[in-house]
């Protein structure tokens, strides 16, 4: 049984690139719209990610969408991802950034140290 579940486990991963709290990135996820499957582009600040390795893996994005905070959580081994882009790598101190929900754009630069 157990290498059953290995051998399925292995056929469900795929590469992503290393990501961590404080990164910027931008993923792009399968939409399906009717009948038409599109692509859309979700660009944000890595707040927290959950699960480590596993393929129950997540993280959650915070973006800024018409002034209004937005978070998405996103599976990682999910097949509705296409691709994952690492825009700019973060220097957090912490493991979830949870404070940062409370912080304008100006704080969260200086206490992430981002250029």
């Amino acid at each position: 049984m157990s290498k059953e579940l290995e051998n399925f486990k292995e056929k469900q991963k795929k590469e992503i690139p290393e990501i961590d709290t404080g990164d910027r990135i931008r993923v792009y996820q399968k939409v399906k719209s009717g009948d038409e499957e599109r692509t859309q582009i979700s660009e944000g600040l890595v707040i927290a990610r959950k699960h480590g390795g596993d393929l129950s893996a997540t993280i959650t994005i915070r973006e800024t969408i018409d002034k209004v905070g937005v978070e998405k959580i996103f599976p990682l081994h999910s097949p509705r991802i296409e691709k994952i882009e690492v825009i700019r790598k973060g220097n957090a101190r912490k493991s979830k950034l949870y404070f940062i929900r409370n912080k304008s754009r100006k704080q969260i630069r200086e206490k992430l140290k981002l250029r």
